[in-house]
């Protein structure tokens, strides 16, 4: 059984496919200057679009959501008939390290907990061109909130994505990478368990079923049940860091 198979059907029907939630999105576009009608926003890694519709409900900015996944995409297309914003919101099936803009073309580039698909260093060096002079980005990412963390959960996050590190050291990475720091503020527990955890686990019994209650599928569930509880023991040293920043001149 496919492995993406089964991780696109688990988000699909989902509000969101990582931590996060509305507050938080419009605690981020708080930090940046007021967008208009002429503003462009480029959300990449869109998803279902869960903070897509709330940036086309909270500003006047035409918006371009991109996603490699045209499953989540095709909900993403529902959002925006439903919601009558087919007219700002243009949805589009894409790589986020093979985009297909001219430079300077967005105001603001945004993306909630998928930068680390690519890398956050890289992330930021390869979409900076995309962004007009004085452009913001405004990216979450997992980062460590201490200096010192207990051995297990060190190991986890080491082995699951390498580039985690502190807030500090993230930040550096924005100005070496050609940014400016604006703000910066920590995803809190509602973003984790009740908008990302919980919307799965309530899906899990149809989910078995749906596959017949194959042991690799009853696997592939166990290791989220194990992130979560990892999330619940060692939080206090983790979680999505919102980063707002300006392009340097």
């Amino acid at each position: 059984m496919d492995l993406l198979e089964l991780i696109i059907e688990y988000h699909k029907d989902n509000e969101r496919q990582g931590p996060g939630s509305k507050e938080a999105t419009l605690k981020a576009l708080s930090y940046l200057p007021y967008l208009n009608e002429k503003s462009r926003i480029l959300d990449i890694g869109c998803g279902t679009g869960g903070q897509t519709i709330t940036l086309a409900e909270n500003t006047d900015a035409h918006i371009t959501a991109i996603d490699k996944l045209p499953q989540f995409l095709e909900k993403l297309i529902q959002k925006v008939k439903e919601n009558n914003l087919a007219n700002r919101i243009v949805v589009k099936e894409m790589l986020m390290d093979r985009l297909s803009f001219a430079e300077k073309s967005f105001d603001v580039i945004w993306s909630e907990g998928t930068i680390y698909n690519i890398g956050f260093e890289k992330g930021l060096s390869l979409w900076k061109k995309y962004l007009i002079d004085n452009g913001y980005i405004a990216v979450s990412e997992i980062s460590w909130l201490t200096d010192i963390r207990p051995e297990e959960i060190e190991q986890y996050w080491v082995n699951a994505y390498s580039e985690i590190d502190t807030i500090e050291n993230k930040l550096s990475v924005i100005e070496k990478c050609g940014y400016t720091n604006v703000a910066h503020f920590v995803l809190d527990d509602k973003c984790w368990i009740d908008n990302y955890y919980q919307p799965l686990f309530e899906n899990e019994k149809a989910f078995l079923k749906k596959y017949d209650y194959a042991d690799e599928v009853k696997e592939f569930i166990e290791e989220s049940k194990i992130e979560a509880d990892l999330y619940n023991r060692f939080k206090d040293y983790y979680s999505y860091v919102f980063y707002i920043a300006k392009k340097k001149l």
